[in-house]
């Protein structure tokens, strides 16, 4: 028995019993993180002038402290970096993690000495949680691959910056640096497919176990070992058996990943962001992932309806219901105060508290009153999928506003792996499927306010061409599944 696998284990049944008492306490956990971060932040610049002191509860905290984004929270951020102490946090952060913005440009989230834990042991928690459940420990023997950005950091106000999962990759267990792939300096090329040809290099003659990125990477990784080499990924890697995703929905890319591996695997889906470790996939046989409510972050819930009134409701974990769709706040020992991150999350299950990831909050339809969101596309166009045994690449949607009288319509950009026989009988489940998930689309349909959708087939690898173009190929940069507008549609015309 190889020994990585054989101390894993014991560690592993340890960590999966604390996870499950920490999940079966998830409201007591919450109440203690939001009393400690009180604690510290009362001493903190943001913390007197906001009057830490006088908080005695939830409320008081929502009187004191309203919902920010970074915009309304750069000018601390801005003190950081002019080299004040004790600003958001105690002393300075450790890093900045950099990350872009469409509003703010380049975005700096500090993660200080107290909240770098959360990064890194929510991700070793999910993975002992596999191995426990599954028993399955041998990909700890073998090589695994972390596809990310450079490790490489620059310097902003003396702090070190860069991307997270660069900076993560710096804190990566000794124990696990001699099974790591690609190496360092593969990592720290800045061009996305010089780093792609170079992390096929070292890794195509490598006994894989193990691979983790984010989908879209993923896939282009598969797709180059098997030009490169002229097989499927299980006959590379024959001990290739977990796949770890997040930062996109996997459900649009899982069936050509696997078709692209030539078997099923067990998949492993967390929520890392820049702002926190949220949530992670603690089960092979539950849905959702499970909400990370003891590691230094307090989560609060915005009905994603009202994410933009003036006072819109606020919620603690307690108060939270199945199925509605909320926008996720979080303060956390980073020195993050009440900030919305962007993201909307449903929940599952309250018992114990499970979560997935339906969008962001900017990123919505709602050109004509309808508000479609990302998770209602996702479904409305893998159902279409799975029943023609179409296979997508990649999507997005924009609304088509017509001038002089003609109706309107969402125009869909789709990249097919295997074309659908007959494209209108195909657009027609799909928009059939959306009236299903969104009640105001199906009015504007039924009202012949808007026409049926129309789809818009993409050339093979237009959204890979359109992203270098733009110079997003690669790092955590992501196509978004709906715009509001048409730049990104306009830019897209020339890869239909």
């Amino acid at each position: 028995m190889k020994f990585k696998s054989f101390f894993a284990k014991p560690f592993a049944a340890y960590i999966y019993k604390s996870t499950r008492k920490s999940a079966a306490n998830a409201i007591s956990n919450q109440e203690n993180v939001f009393k400690d971060l009180l604690k510290t932040g009362s001493k903190t610049i943001f913390g007197k002038e906001h009057g830490f002191a006088g908080i005695k509860t939830y409320d008081d905290f929502k009187k004191q402290v309203p919902v920010r984004d970074y915009e309304q929270f750069k000018k601390y951020i801005e003190q950081i970096k002019e080299g004040k102490h004790n600003v958001l946090w105690k002393g300075q952060p450790i890093y900045f993690a950099k990350t872009s913005g469409t509003v703010s440009g380049v975005k700096y989230i500090p993660i200080t000495k107290d909240s770098i834990d959360n990064h890194i042991n929510t991700a070793r928690n999910a993975l002992l949680c596999y191995m426990s459940e599954t028993g399955n420990s041998n990909f700890a023997n073998n090589k695994m691959i972390f596809l990310s950005g450079s490790p490489e950091l620059e310097r902003v106000g003396g702090i070190p910056t860069g991307r997270l999962s660069g900076i993560v990759n710096h804190h990566i267990p000794n124990y696990l640096r001699t099974n790591q792939l690609p190496s360092y300096e593969t990592n720290c090329i800045d061009d996305w497919e010089t780093k792609l040809d170079k992390i096929v290099e070292e890794t195509i003659k490598q006994d894989m176990s193990l691979i983790s990125g984010i989908p879209p990477w993923v896939q282009m990784y598969f797709d180059r070992l098997t030009q490169t080499s002229g097989k499927q990924i299980k006959d590379l890697f024959p001990n290739f058996s977990v796949l770890v995703h997040g930062g996109v929905n996997f459900e649009p890319y899982k069936a050509k990943l696997f078709e692209s591996i030539g078997k099923k695997i067990d998949t492993i889906e967390t929520f890392p962001a820049s702002e926190g470790f949220f949530a992670f996939q603690d089960s092979q046989k539950e849905e959702g992932l499970l909400l990370n409510t003891d590691s230094g972050i307090f989560f609060e819930f915005i009905p994603s309806s009202e994410m933009f009134q003036e006072n819109p409701t606020r919620l603690s974990l307690q108060d939270v219901k199945v199925g509605e769709n909320y926008a996720l706040v979080v303060s956390s020992n980073a020195g993050l105060w009440s900030y919305n991150i962007g993201d909307t999350v449903k929940f599952i299950s309250t018992n114990p508290y499970r979560i997935v990831v339906t969008g962001r909050i900017k990123h919505f339809i709602s050109a004509f009153g309808e508000h479609v969101i990302g998770e209602e596309v996702e479904y409305s166009l893998m159902k279409a999928a799975h029943e023609e045994g179409v296979h997508i690449t990649e999507f997005t949607v924009a609304p088509m506003i017509q001038q002089a009288g003609g109706k309107s319509y969402h125009e869909w950009f789709v990249e097919f792996e295997n074309t659908p026989g007959d494209m209108r009988n195909f657009a027609e489940k799909v928009d059939a499927n959306l009236r299903t998930k969104n009640i105001y689309y199906d009015d504007l349909i039924a009202g012949q306010i808007l026409q049926p959708l129309q789809i818009r087939p993409v050339r093979k690898n237009g959204f890979i061409d359109y992203m270098k173009s733009v110079g997003k190929l690669g790092g955590q940069n992501k196509v978004p599944r709906l715009s509001n507008d048409r730049q990104l549609a306009e830019q897209l015309e020339k890869y239909v």
